[in-house]
């Protein structure tokens, strides 16, 4: 006799009762740890989160952690688990006591990237009509996760970050993101310098947003290969950088300092990309 799907996903699944359990080691007080360093792991949360995960081969997912009554609505993800991935399931009581605060939404995934692309691979490997996003210094961790959700919402080719910057794999940032951390390739490393020259090399048109910018970026005239150049916020772009390349600004009220980053990536995304009708 076939089982019904509701068997099915009960038969797939291990209740724990005890939030000390050593098979819960790597959820544990999720909101202070930062998985992302040790050992290559992150921690994804809610089902559209765990549908991207899933869904990338970049990724691989070592186990999941199910609040009990959010069960029944995964049969689809929990079929697309290789058969070896552990699906622990667990009462609201027992989740709050392994994350340290009450987990709303009741969905947790531990996964692991399988290998870090460079950036010089991901220059080499786009189109020849490509959109790039470069972010220097970027620290905030909601930022980092709005810039990835905006870099997914208009269709970037990828994400470009110093190593200064933060890691889009911080546990917040995903969530942030939507999951969109877990889409839009991107690699950290080197120097700001050393990625604009990179991108100079390989006949990308650079525009670095400053609110001082030579340009409005609505007058801007982009070529078939464009990079935007983000700063973190506060100090923004190297100097000596905005001296080098094209500076475009966001019109915006005088009275008002400036926009925040990520709010700034969504503009000039959408001014850049293909769904641009300017």
């Amino acid at each position: 006799m076939v089982p019904e799907e509701g068997d099915w996903v009960q038969v797939r699944v291990t209740r724990l009762t005890d939030p000390e359990d050593d098979r819960l080691s790597a959820y544990r007080n999720v909101r202070e740890r930062d998985l992302v360093g040790r050992e290559g792991r992150l921690i994804a949360e809610g089902k559209v989160v765990l549908n991207v995960l899933l869904s990338n081969p970049a990724f691989t997912v070592e186990s999941l952690l199910i609040l009990e009554n959010r069960l029944a609505g995964l049969s689809q993800q929990l079929k697309l688990c290789p058969p070896d991935v552990p699906v622990y399931c667990v009462s609201r009581e027992v989740m709050d006591a392994i994350a340290g605060f009450p987990m709303h939404r009741g969905i947790l995934a531990v996964g692991r990237r399988n290998a870090a692309r460079s950036i010089d691979t991901l220059i080499d490997t786009m189109p020849d009509k490509a959109l790039a996003v470069v972010l220097c210094g970027i620290s905030n961790h909601d930022n980092m996760g709005s810039i990835f959700r905006n870099a997914a919402a208009f269709e970037a080719d990828c994400i470009l970050m110093d190593e200064t910057s933060c890691d889009p794999l911080y546990r917040k940032a995903i969530r942030v993101s939507v999951g969109a951390a877990l889409k839009v390739p991107f690699a950290r490393e080197g120097s700001i310098e050393a990625i604009v020259s990179k991108l100079q090399t390989a006949g990308f048109d650079i525009f670095a947003l400053s609110p001082a910018g030579a340009t409005d970026i609505y007058d801007a005239k982009p070529s078939r290969r464009v990079a935007l150049l983000l700063g973190t916020e506060g100090d923004g772009l190297p100097k000596l950088l905005l001296q080098k390349l094209k500076t475009v600004r966001i019109p915006m009220s005088g009275s008002f300092d400036s926009l925040n980053v990520a709010t700034a990536s969504g503009i000039a995304l959408s001014r850049f990309s293909r769904f641009s009708s300017l």
